[in-house]
């Protein structure tokens, strides 16, 4: 079995950290088929939504595998350059549900927050333990956090290391969703249903544009024009939507 399987159901990829016995810690190997899987689901356009999850009960990851002390020619891009840590940001155009249980932290953290939606097990823990251990470098995750969380909670856990709980992360909009571990992968693949029953196309014009002036002010938003949205206006689903609309049926979307 890989440490990083990857298959498509439908509309939806899974990808699935398989390396439990490191608490899936992302090792060289993994990080190289992590790029593959998040180039395959951008250039796929019958792929429309995607869910990271990962094996075992104990932790959905703990950042890089640093314990081998093997080098590599080139430097890991945490999450195979998903996060942007040690190499080239990778976007990925399609929106993302990341199902998480057990140690969430580091890295693994940020990959995690990476995501657009996050459903958590009751067992989840999230933090950032860096700062505890005196490790500290290009660490996206500080970013993130203090972007997703509230500003004192997300430094608070920075500069202390203590780990939060999944029903605090979802007090403080983090997650979405709180379940047993039981429930886990049934919710998360609802989720990814939920995001497939809508436009594909709207959505990665919509996720395109957020993301595009996420860090600018309102108005700087407000005024500007993207390119992905004014392309959709002349696709085939934006046709059928409102075709839809009139004969009051579902709409049957085809992503093109």
């Amino acid at each position: 079995m890989a440490d990083v399987e990857y298959s498509v159901t439908g509309n939806i990829a899974h990808v699935r950290l398989n390396r439990p016995q490191g608490l899936n810690a992302i090792t060289p190997e993994m990080d190289d088929l992590l790029f593959e899987a998040w180039t395959a689901i951008n250039e796929d356009p019958n792929i429309w939504c995607a869910i990271l999850s990962a094996e075992g009960e104990k932790g959905f990851c703990i950042g890089a595998d640093v314990s081998g002390g093997a080098e590599r020619k080139s430097r890991m891009a945490l999450a195979g350059g998903l996060t942007g840590i040690g190499g080239p940001m990778v976007t990925l155009k399609k929106p993302l549900v990341a199902a998480v249980q057990g140690f969430c932290v580091g890295g693994g953290f940020e990959l995690a927050m990476c995501a657009d939606i996050i459903v958590a097990a009751d067992t989840a823990q999230f933090g950032l333990p860096e700062t505890k251990v005196g490790i500290i470098g290009e660490c996206g995750v500080v970013h993130r956090a203090v972007r997703q969380l509230p500003y004192r909670i997300g430094m608070a856990m920075i500069l202390t290391g203590d780990r939060i709980k999944a029903d605090v992360a979802e007090r403080y909009g983090l997650v979405n969703e709180v379940v047993a571990f039981a429930d886990l992968a049934d919710t998360a693949q609802k989720w990814a249903e939920k995001v497939t029953a809508a436009s594909p196309l709207a959505n990665q014009a919509a996720k395109e544009a957020a993301n595009a002036r996420l860090g600018h002010p309102l108005e700087v938003a407000l005024m500007s024009r993207f390119e992905s949205i004014e392309q959709y206006a002349s696709t085939a689903d934006k046709r059928e939507g409102e075709v839809a609309g009139a004969e009051r049926r579902k709409p049957v979307w085809t992503g093109r």
